[in-house]
């Protein structure tokens, strides 16, 4: 029993030491379960793993992650969001930090349609960014809106995060998409908060708009553009999300839905084509391919740590921890934040949530309050140097003049922000259960 623990350790150290020199996580996942399972009972592994993969291929709800990947896809290439950025701009213009709350506000509106982290930092690091640092803004402060609001759709459903944790952790999808309105809606407002009180401290970050550009559009013809890009994402996210916390729709059919509904939003705004399509189909084989390969693999690490009794490992660790359950929820959020800061929230799901989950659920923790501690927390790994994806995203759109130190600076208030929130989510489990509650869910 103890060798076998012994090869669960240096499995584990293994693992990290391929991610120091360069490995790839996917690779690295594989290659330390088959030596170090291979190692612990044999052959035996290879009869398991294909029962493994089966399970992971042959899974219904998986279908839903391509269909919610093609709708983000698709409105996408529709540019309903240069639209909307333009017409939120004018909007919240007048205000110190104004442009930041709208940002924030498309971040939210972005998230509950697209839910693709990358297409959206993107989108608004090459559309806002030029324009707030001609506006006087701060390149710090724009850069750490930019990325913080990009990030909102790792949690505002229909996130891809949401339907990963409801397959580990046995949870409904719609159950984990009505608990996270609530999440979602925190986060944002303390973004803008945030924004508004900075806006007041130190004006000379966050100048409002001119009133000379402001007054170029009428307010009736402002007003006007604003309903005709918010409408249909607005009835889009209806049909989506309210079919399925509803109780109408499973999350596969409401998928579905949402693609269709993006086909048709693109060719009202005229901007389908055939061309448009296959880029679209090709994008999301791409994206759905890359997590799928990591989920299978995934699988490969799981099977061999559990095989070498390294879930004794974890539960003799939280044993000896103090103070019960509350010290094991912030035990498991710091192993997490920390995994957050090298590898992806794919890797983090599949190897850190099924170690941690049985002995947290033994202790009487609700599993859809951690599902949402989870999810806030997972959030930040796109933020946190050096490896957060939204930097490199942003970096890759960024003009000249802002450099990469200037991208990790503008982020640490926003990270810090989402601990905050964390925090406030700990302590006030209601912000996530009361929907799910009220809805009989």
């Amino acid at each position: 029993m103890f060798e076998m623990q012994t090869y669960a350790l240096l499995m584990l150290g293994g693992f990290f030491v391929m991610l120091m020199i360069g490995i790839p996580v996917a690779i690295s996942l594989a290659t330390v379960g088959l030596v170090f399972g291979y190692m612990g009972f044999g052959e035996t592994l290879f009869s398991l793993l294909p029962a493994r993969f089966y399970g992971i291929v042959s899974g219904y709800q998986w279908m839903a992650i391509p269909l919610f990947v093609f709708m983000g896809v698709m409105l996408e290439k529709s540019r309903l969001a240069d639209d909307l950025l333009d017409v939120m701009g004018h909007i919240a213009g007048g205000v110190r930090g104004g442009m930041g709350v709208g940002i924030v506000l498309f971040g939210v509106l972005m998230g509950a349609t697209t839910g693709i982290v990358g297409a959206t930092i993107i989108t608004l690091g090459l559309l806002t960014l030029p324009t707030l640092l001609r506006r006087g803004y701060d390149k710090r402060v724009a850069c750490g809106v930019i990325c913080a609001s990009g990030t909102l759709g790792q949690i505002i459903p229909p996130s891809l995060i949401l339907i990963l944790l409801s397959d580990i952790m046995q949870l409904s999808v719609g159950t984990l998409f009505a608990a996270a309105v609530g999440p979602g809606m925190l986060l944002a407002g303390v973004y803008i908060v945030y924004l508004l009180v900075m806006g007041m401290l130190r004006p000379h970050t966050m100048p409002p708009v001119p009133v000379a550009e402001r007054d170029a559009l009428s307010r009736r013809d402002l007003w006007i553009r604003f309903f005709k890009v918010l409408v249909p994402p607005i009835m889009l996210v209806v049909a989506v999300l309210g079919s399925i916390v509803g109780g109408i729709a499973a999350p596969t059919e409401a998928a579905s839905m949402g693609a269709v509904g993006a086909v048709v939003i693109t060719a009202l705004s005229g901007r389908f084509s055939l061309k448009t399509l296959r880029e679209a189909a090709l994008d999301t084989s791409k994206i759905t391919a890359i997590m799928m390969f990591i989920l299978m693999l995934a699988q490969v690490f799981a099977l061999s740590f559990r095989g070498l009794h390294g879930e004794m490992l974890i539960e003799k660790m939280f044993d000896a921890l103090p103070g019960g359950a509350n010290t094991a929820v912030w035990f498991m959020m710091m192993i997490i934040f920390v995994l957050g800061f090298f590898i992806e929230w794919i890797e983090i799901s599949y190897i850190a949530v099924p170690l941690f989950l049985p002995i947290l659920l033994n202790m009487g923790v609700d599993p859809v309050w951690l599902a949402m501690l989870i999810t806030m927390n997972l959030q930040s790994s796109f933020l946190t140097p050096p490896f957060g994806w939204a930097l490199f995203y942003l970096k890759g759109v960024a003009p000249p003049e802002v450099g990469i130190k200037d991208i990790y600076q503008g982020v640490l208030p926003f990270i810090a922000l989402q601990l905050c929130a964390l925090v406030l989510l700990f302590l006030y489990p209601q912000i996530a259960l009361w929907l799910p509650k009220a809805i009989g869910w």
